[in-house]
Protein backbone atom coordinates (compact mmCIF):
# COMPACT_ATOMS: atom_id res chain seq x y z
CA UNK A 1 0.00 0.00 0.00
CA UNK A 2 1.21 3.47 -0.84
CA UNK A 3 0.85 6.80 -0.13
CA UNK A 4 2.43 10.44 -1.66
CA UNK A 5 2.11 13.13 0.73
CA UNK A 6 2.76 16.69 -0.24
CA UNK A 7 2.93 19.51 2.71
CA UNK A 8 1.87 23.16 1.42
CA UNK A 9 5.33 24.85 0.84
CA UNK A 10 7.71 23.55 2.05
CA UNK A 11 10.88 22.25 0.49
CA UNK A 12 12.43 19.47 2.22
CA UNK A 13 15.76 18.46 2.98
CA UNK A 14 15.32 14.46 2.78
CA UNK A 15 12.56 12.02 1.41
CA UNK A 16 10.84 10.61 4.42
CA UNK A 17 8.74 6.95 3.95
CA UNK A 18 6.49 7.05 6.90
CA UNK A 19 5.81 3.36 8.01
CA UNK A 20 3.24 1.82 10.04
CA UNK A 21 4.15 -1.34 11.74
CA UNK A 22 2.72 -4.56 10.29
CA UNK A 23 0.03 -6.15 11.75
CA UNK A 24 0.88 -6.79 15.00
CA UNK A 25 -0.72 -9.53 17.47
CA UNK A 26 -2.27 -6.60 19.73
CA UNK A 27 -4.08 -5.83 16.42
CA UNK A 28 -4.93 -9.69 16.31
CA UNK A 29 -5.85 -10.04 19.42
CA UNK A 30 -8.22 -6.61 19.47
CA UNK A 31 -6.08 -4.83 22.12
CA UNK A 32 -4.68 -1.21 23.03
CA UNK A 33 -1.11 -1.73 23.33
CA UNK A 34 0.17 2.17 24.32
CA UNK A 35 2.50 1.61 27.31
CA UNK A 36 6.29 1.07 27.08
CA UNK A 37 5.67 -1.90 29.97
CA UNK A 38 3.54 -3.62 27.45
CA UNK A 39 4.54 -2.69 24.00
CA UNK A 40 8.69 -2.82 24.46
CA UNK A 41 8.74 -6.06 24.93
CA UNK A 42 5.95 -8.21 23.70
CA UNK A 43 3.06 -8.01 21.10
CA UNK A 44 5.48 -7.71 18.39
CA UNK A 45 4.62 -8.96 14.93
CA UNK A 46 1.91 -11.21 13.93
CA UNK A 47 2.08 -13.83 11.33
CA UNK A 48 0.15 -11.86 9.17
CA UNK A 49 2.49 -9.18 10.16
CA UNK A 50 5.02 -11.19 9.33
CA UNK A 51 3.93 -12.17 5.82
CA UNK A 52 2.99 -8.28 4.98
CA UNK A 53 6.65 -7.29 5.51
CA UNK A 54 8.07 -9.99 3.65
CA UNK A 55 6.11 -8.75 0.76
CA UNK A 56 6.78 -5.59 1.25
CA UNK A 57 10.65 -5.76 0.80
CA UNK A 58 10.63 -8.20 -1.60
CA UNK A 59 8.37 -6.04 -3.87
CA UNK A 60 9.73 -2.33 -2.65
CA UNK A 61 8.40 0.54 -4.47
CA UNK A 62 10.11 3.23 -2.99
CA UNK A 63 13.08 5.12 -3.31
CA UNK A 64 15.97 3.03 -1.28
CA UNK A 65 16.39 4.28 2.54
CA UNK A 66 19.71 5.39 3.38
CA UNK A 67 18.20 5.58 7.29
CA UNK A 68 15.77 3.82 9.50
CA UNK A 69 14.34 5.66 12.63
CA UNK A 70 11.46 3.33 14.65
CA UNK A 71 9.83 3.74 17.39
CA UNK A 72 11.66 1.23 20.29
CA UNK A 73 8.18 -0.54 21.04
CA UNK A 74 8.38 -4.88 19.93
CA UNK A 75 6.30 -4.28 16.69
CA UNK A 76 8.22 -1.22 15.23
CA UNK A 77 11.97 -2.60 15.71
CA UNK A 78 10.36 -6.04 13.83
CA UNK A 79 9.32 -3.85 10.90
CA UNK A 80 11.88 -1.74 11.20
CA UNK A 81 14.27 -4.70 11.26
CA UNK A 82 12.83 -6.57 8.92
CA UNK A 83 13.17 -3.36 6.31
CA UNK A 84 16.74 -2.43 7.88
CA UNK A 85 18.18 -5.88 7.18
CA UNK A 86 16.99 -5.91 3.41
CA UNK A 87 18.94 -2.88 2.45
CA UNK A 88 21.77 -3.47 5.42
CA UNK A 89 21.19 -0.69 7.32
CA UNK A 90 21.47 -0.04 11.23
CA UNK A 91 18.99 0.81 13.45
CA UNK A 92 18.40 3.82 15.20
CA UNK A 93 15.70 3.94 17.81
CA UNK A 94 13.55 7.30 18.65
CA UNK A 95 11.64 7.24 21.90
CA UNK A 96 9.02 10.34 20.27
CA UNK A 97 7.88 7.62 17.64
CA UNK A 98 6.50 5.77 20.47
CA UNK A 99 2.41 4.79 19.98
CA UNK A 100 0.21 7.07 21.58
CA UNK A 101 -0.30 6.53 25.18
CA UNK A 102 -4.12 5.55 25.72
CA UNK A 103 -4.05 5.58 29.97
CA UNK A 104 -6.84 3.63 31.88
CA UNK A 105 -8.05 2.26 28.26
CA UNK A 106 -3.75 0.41 27.94
CA UNK A 107 -4.30 -3.25 27.77
CA UNK A 108 -8.43 -2.76 27.34
CA UNK A 109 -9.97 -3.50 24.05
CA UNK A 110 -9.75 -2.04 20.51
CA UNK A 111 -12.89 -0.78 20.71
CA UNK A 112 -12.73 2.24 22.83
CA UNK A 113 -10.49 3.55 20.42
CA UNK A 114 -13.81 5.57 18.62
CA UNK A 115 -14.50 7.20 21.93
CA UNK A 116 -11.21 8.69 22.34
CA UNK A 117 -11.30 9.56 18.83
CA UNK A 118 -14.39 11.22 19.45
CA UNK A 119 -12.79 13.14 22.09
CA UNK A 120 -10.06 14.25 19.72
CA UNK A 121 -12.49 15.83 17.43
CA UNK A 122 -13.85 18.21 19.85
CA UNK A 123 -10.47 19.21 21.43
CA UNK A 124 -6.42 18.41 20.61
CA UNK A 125 -5.68 18.76 24.12
CA UNK A 126 -8.12 16.68 25.90
CA UNK A 127 -6.69 13.82 28.43
CA UNK A 128 -9.89 11.86 29.19
CA UNK A 129 -9.14 8.34 30.45
CA UNK A 130 -5.16 9.50 31.13
CA UNK A 131 -5.00 9.47 27.35
CA UNK A 132 -2.25 11.69 25.60
CA UNK A 133 -3.32 14.88 23.96
CA UNK A 134 -3.27 14.76 20.62
CA UNK A 135 -0.88 18.17 20.05
CA UNK A 136 1.47 16.10 22.63
CA UNK A 137 1.73 13.53 19.90
CA UNK A 138 1.96 15.80 17.38
CA UNK A 139 4.64 17.88 18.69
CA UNK A 140 6.83 14.76 19.69
CA UNK A 141 6.48 13.72 16.29
CA UNK A 142 7.20 17.09 14.57
CA UNK A 143 10.16 17.27 16.72
CA UNK A 144 11.58 14.17 15.18
CA UNK A 145 10.92 15.23 11.76
CA UNK A 146 12.43 18.87 12.05
CA UNK A 147 15.60 17.56 14.24
CA UNK A 148 15.88 15.13 10.76
CA UNK A 149 16.07 17.59 8.29
CA UNK A 150 18.69 19.83 10.53
CA UNK A 151 20.57 17.04 10.96
CA UNK A 152 20.91 15.55 7.51
CA UNK A 153 20.04 16.54 3.51
CA UNK A 154 19.75 14.23 0.88
CA UNK A 155 18.70 11.22 2.66
CA UNK A 156 15.66 8.47 2.71
CA UNK A 157 14.61 7.83 6.00
CA UNK A 158 12.18 4.94 6.59
CA UNK A 159 10.11 6.44 9.65
CA UNK A 160 8.62 3.56 11.21
CA UNK A 161 6.07 4.31 14.25
CA UNK A 162 2.43 3.78 14.90
CA UNK A 163 -1.43 4.31 12.85
CA UNK A 164 -2.39 6.93 15.50
CA UNK A 165 0.71 9.20 16.00
CA UNK A 166 1.53 8.86 12.16
CA UNK A 167 -2.14 10.37 11.33
CA UNK A 168 -1.53 12.39 13.38
CA UNK A 169 1.79 14.01 12.06
CA UNK A 170 0.56 13.95 8.76
CA UNK A 171 -2.78 16.46 10.07
CA UNK A 172 0.06 18.58 11.54
CA UNK A 173 2.54 18.97 8.93
CA UNK A 174 -0.99 19.76 6.29
CA UNK A 175 -1.21 22.68 8.55
CA UNK A 176 -4.87 20.88 9.41
CA UNK A 177 -6.38 21.16 12.70
CA UNK A 178 -5.33 18.48 15.01
CA UNK A 179 -9.01 17.88 15.72
CA UNK A 180 -9.75 16.36 11.98
CA UNK A 181 -6.94 13.83 12.67
CA UNK A 182 -8.54 10.50 12.19
CA UNK A 183 -10.25 12.40 8.91
CA UNK A 184 -6.33 11.84 7.37
CA UNK A 185 -6.51 8.30 5.63
CA UNK A 186 -6.22 5.70 7.21
CA UNK A 187 -2.83 3.98 7.67
CA UNK A 188 -2.88 0.06 7.13
CA UNK A 189 -0.16 -2.29 8.99
CA UNK A 190 2.92 -2.26 6.66
CA UNK A 191 1.38 0.79 4.29
CA UNK A 192 3.95 3.12 3.28
CA UNK A 193 3.40 7.15 2.96
CA UNK A 194 6.10 9.42 1.18
CA UNK A 195 6.65 12.63 2.44
CA UNK A 196 9.03 15.16 0.37
CA UNK A 197 10.23 14.79 -3.42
Amino acid sequence: MSNTFRTSSYHWRNRYLLMRHGHSQANEQGLIISSPERGLNAFGLSALGEQQLLETVEDWQWTTPTRVVHSDFLRTTQTAERVASAFGLTLEKEQRLRERYFGELDGQADRYYPDVWALDAQDADHQQYQVEAVSRVAARLCAVIEGLEQQCSGETVLVVSHGDPLQILLTALANKPLTQHREQAALLPASITRLGG
